[in-house]
């Protein structure tokens, strides 16, 4: 599975925003461009522009309830509370993709 262009415009806009984080690997999985964080999938760009993001499952239960945010789906398969899918539309500017990106890192930062 290839990406799209809306996938590579969003990789390289995640890119951008984690440059500051030197520990942060990317990795193509899945037909995502996967972005790690100590070796643990933080967020991922797919095809459509939609970001993946890993967060707390208790977390995820809520924030699955804002507009535009679904349980990721991966092949035939509805992934639980730990893994979202942010739609495009709510991604329009780099203050919103940013929200995102903080709150993977929080999750990620107290799972470990």
């Amino acid at each position: 599975m290839t990406m799209d262009v809306a996938g590579e415009e969003l990789a390289d806009r995640v890119r951008a925003l984690l440059t500051f984080d030197a520990v942060v690997e990317e990795k193509r999985m899945f037909g995502t461009r996967a972005f790690l964080l100590d070796g643990h999938i933080l967020v991922g760009a797919r095809s459509g522009g939609v970001l993946l993001v890993r967060v707390d499952e208790q977390h995820g239960a809520e924030l699955v309830t804002r507009r535009g945010v679904a349980a990721a789906v991966m092949g035939p398969r509805t992934m639980g509370t730990g893994w979202l899918d942010v739609a495009p539309e709510v991604l329009v500017d780099d203050a919103d993709l940013a929200f995102w990106l903080d709150v993977a890192r929080e999750d990620a930062s107290r799972e470990r």
